[in-house]
């Protein structure tokens, strides 16, 4: 049987169980819908992870350059198990573009994180 392609795995991740030998038969086609304007993504430069008992909230923002001022973009709610199969699918795909793209540079963090606060 051929390997699981990459839309393959994320759905594997999703649903957080590993198929074994016997059960990989063919699932069915996941159909997502999306408008064009949730296919065409949005950019963020920073995110604020935040969490209690029961979930994860992740706040995807835009700051401006050269000003102290951003947008937040998006704002993902997901339970404590989903962000940490998240973790585990950032980290492997991760891995994977080092190995055909190179070793991605890091940038100290910050001394002190930033004071941001959210205005209407």
């Amino acid at each position: 049987m051929a390997a699981a392609g990459p839309a393959s795995r994320w759905f594997v991740l999703a649903w957080g169980r590993e198929a074994t030998m016997s059960e990989q038969e063919p699932q069915p086609q996941l159909q997502i819908k999306a408008d064009e304007k949730e296919l065409l993504g949005q950019y963020a430069n920073l995110v604020l992870i935040h969490h209690s008992g029961e979930e994860f909230t992740l706040n995807f923002i835009y700051l401006f350059p050269n000003t102290p001022q951003g947008k937040l973009v998006s704002s993902m709610i997901v339970s404590p198990r989903h962000a940490k199969r998240l973790m585990h699918a950032l980290a492997e795909n991760i891995s994977r573009y080092e190995s055909q793209f190179g070793a991605i540079p890091e940038t100290p963090a910050p001394a002190t994180p930033p004071n941001v606060g959210f205005v209407q």
